[in-house]
């Protein structure tokens, strides 16, 4: 019977983890289908999970009452959807909706908080992997923002 082991192992963002930590994770993970259109995350929703993206593209944002929907990143094959899963209080920080047919891998953020708890060296390797994912969030959401909120008429 084949596992997601060596999927995950060939996933960008678990390069280089241990073998063992491999093994955990397989147990939290599922492979999800999203069709173009489909709600993947909305803001304020409980974060439970989250993807690493196999193919497709999904837009990540915010609503605004003024401008509507405001995609501040697109994300595609390697890139990682949610990080509010890993840190308290578990909830979606913005929205997240395939733009295309998107496959992923869902890891069950429930299950892996469980796991990082019981052995801290997997807590830290996993904080230390989403650090730059939050700060690349962080930044796009910057520059959208900027964009967003940039003079009429200003040019630049």
């Amino acid at each position: 019977m084949s596992t997601l082991e060596p999927v995950l192992a060939r996933h960008p963002f678990f390069k280089d983890l241990e073998p063992q930590y491999l093994q955990l994770l397989v147990g939290c993970a599922g492979n999800v289908v999203f069709k173009p259109g489909e709600t993947i995350a909305a803001h304020n929703e409980e974060a439970d999970r989250f993807y690493l993206i196999r193919e497709g593209k999904v837009a990540v944002g915010f609503h605004s009452p003024e401008r509507g929907a405001i995609t501040i990143q697109t994300l595609t094959q390697g890139d990682i959807l949610g990080w509010d899963w890993l840190l308290p209080p578990y909830r979606w920080h913005l929205d997240a909706r395939a733009v295309e047919t998107t496959r992923a891998i869902g890891l069950d953020g429930r299950c892996l908080r469980q796991k990082c708890a019981a052995d801290h060296h997997l807590g830290y390797e996993f904080l230390m992997r989403f650090t730059p994912v939050v700060v690349q969030q962080l930044e796009a959401t910057r520059f959208q923002l900027l964009d967003v909120f940039r003079a009429p008429g200003s040019g630049n």
